[in-house]
């Protein structure tokens, strides 16, 4: 076996391939998805063929479907049970071919098409549906939402079009294709309800919820109502797409000589839906090769409250215990910052207690809140695992609607903080706890003019801001030093630094000669 500790860090950032894997991007929106090109060459470089990958907080699974196309056995964890509905029908290798599929899809349509075309046509008649239509209860929402209730979330041609589809799906036999359908179906969801944006000047049918983009249940003024059909075919297509891409990966397989194992979802994808803190109770400690996880950041997105929509429809329960075990800030059950960093680092330390020694860490993770970086710095370091490389993925992320309007203090990008676990736990010395030394306001000014020193003429606020984590860290300062985002604009401002905002760079005038911020390595 090769010594992991040879292994030499990605020291920079991977240019994101948005949208060129149809398993990921088109099947089923979700809050967050990190590239799958940039988790595949994680994955690529940390662990081998045969080796046992881990995503704690595994959402729709790119980190496990990437590991398992890898010949990993790939564990996908998720308190979202819609989430891992979404990873675990796409990894799925059961199929001999999507022929199967497209034949049930043919039976669907044969079975509600003539109904629901009734019902496009003719609202009255889709109130008369609904009293024969199984739906789910009405329950209520969460309590920022602009509806009170599930089933004001559509209107009588949307709920008794969704509910005719899904009857008849209900009508195929348990398994894989019935779940497919499923899965079409139900990111149908996200475009047939009254959350539904279309995007202005564009197609009515390009466009969004406001579920994925403000992250509550707003409704649209003018709401558009797509038709029903259309919506679930063209969802459906995603799909076959999506599979059939899984299948050639799986079919090439089979012809290589050289691999060590066939792909077989039922032997190699295995899916959780445990508190990633007590993970150890389900997988051996010292039996993980490689972990490369994307955790909450904190608030914003209530991932549990936001999937209500999804998770009710489909029968899959979400109890008061798994809303209290969700590592998230705010959301229905109100949890503090205090809760969210418990509940973090008790994950990351179970998550190295999984890990074998002699193998590597990945967490992905942004926020203003430098406690945060603290807490997952401060626990790596106090479990033995050294910090090997921070790179600021700046060009992974989607500009949101917040960065468009000239924010120069809106992080859009991430920080992948790679840690590796030794033979043999060290006492070093380097920081374990943060410890101001000096006044707060000296400090950050020392640390300001170390990382912008050297030349540099050019930066995002992300790669900035994640070199100030790393030499507040490193000054034991981190979590200590409360650094928002007005003081770090109004810094640079009085440097001399100004902000683009087209280009999402600050600079002192003409073109940049040198951009930074894509690298950091750390030395022993």
């Amino acid at each position: 076996m090769n010594q992991r500790d040879l292994i030499q860090p990605i020291l920079e950032a991977i240019p994101a391939e948005r949208q060129d894997a149809a398993r990921h991007y088109g099947v089923h929106p979700y809050f967050t998805r990190r590239p799958a090109n940039v988790v595949r060459a994680y994955v690529e470089r940390y662990s081998q063929e045969g080796d046992v990958v881990l995503d704690p907080f595994g959402g729709t699974g790119v980190t496990a479907i990437e590991s398992f196309l890898l010949g990993r056995s790939a564990i996908q964890n998720d308190l979202n049970p819609f989430a891992n509905f979404i990873a675990r029908n796409i990894a799925d290798t059961t199929l001999p071919s999507i022929t199967p599929l497209r034949q049930a899809f043919e039976r669907v349509q044969q079975a509600c098409g003539a109904s629901l075309q009734k019902i496009e046509d003719d609202e009255n008649a889709a109130k008369e549906a609904l009293k024969q239509l199984p739906l789910p209860e009405d329950i209520k929402l969460p309590r920022n939402s602009d509806a009170e209730f599930f089933y004001e979330m559509f209107t009588p041609r949307q709920l008794a079009g969704l509910a005719l589809i899904k009857q008849a799906i209900e009508r195929e036999p348990e398994g894989i294709i019935h779940d497919l359908l499923l899965l079409a179906w139900s990111a149908s969801v996200a475009k047939l309800n009254k959350t539904f944006l279309s995007a202005k000047g564009r197609a009515a049918s390009r466009g969004g919820s406001s579920i994925f983009s403000i992250y509550r249940y707003k409704l649209a003024t003018e709401f558009v109502e797509l038709p029903i059909w259309e919506t679930f075919q063209g969802r459906f297509l995603n799909v076959v797409a999506a599979k059939e891409e899984v299948l050639q990966f799986r079919d090439h397989r089979r012809n290589e000589s050289g691999s060590l194992s066939k792909l077989d979802s039922r032997k190699h994808f295995r899916t959780l839906s445990h508190d990633a803190a007590t993970l150890d109770k389900v997988i051996k400690p010292g039996t993980v090769d490689y972990i490369f996880t994307d955790p909450p950041y904190g608030a914003f997105i209530s991932y549990l409250d936001l999937s209500v929509l999804w998770n009710h429809w489909l029968g899959f329960s979400v109890t008061d215990k798994t809303r209290e075990l969700e590592t998230i800030v705010g959301g229905e059950r109100g949890h503090t910052e205090e809760h969210y960093k418990a509940s973090l680092a008790r994950s990351i330390r179970t998550s190295l207690r999984l890990l074998r020694p002699d193998r590597w860490f990945s967490i992905v993770f942004q926020h203003w809140d430098t406690s945060y970086f603290a807490t997952i710095l401060e626990t790596a370091s106090d479990c033995g695992a050294e910090l090997k490389a921070a790179i600021t993925q700046t060009g992974d992320v989607i500009w949101s609607m917040h960065k468009k309007k000239n924010s120069a203090s809106v992080l859009a990008g991430e920080m992948i903080l790679t840690f590796y676990k030794p033979n043999k736990v060290q006492k070093k010395s380097a920081p374990a706890k943060s410890v101001v030394e000096k006044d707060s306001p000296a400090i950050l000014t020392e640390v300001f003019d170390a990382c912008l020193s050297n030349g540099v003429t050019s930066f995002t606020s992300e790669a900035l801001f994640n070199r100030l984590v790393i030499e507040l860290w490193r000054r034991r300062a981190l979590g200590c030093l409360n650094l928002d985002r007005e003081e770090f604009v109004s810094r640079l401002e009085r440097r001399g630094w100004n902000y683009n905002a087209r280009t999402h760079l600050w600079s002192k005038g003409g073109y940049p000669k040198t951009v930074f911020g894509e690298m950091m390595l750390f030395e022993d």
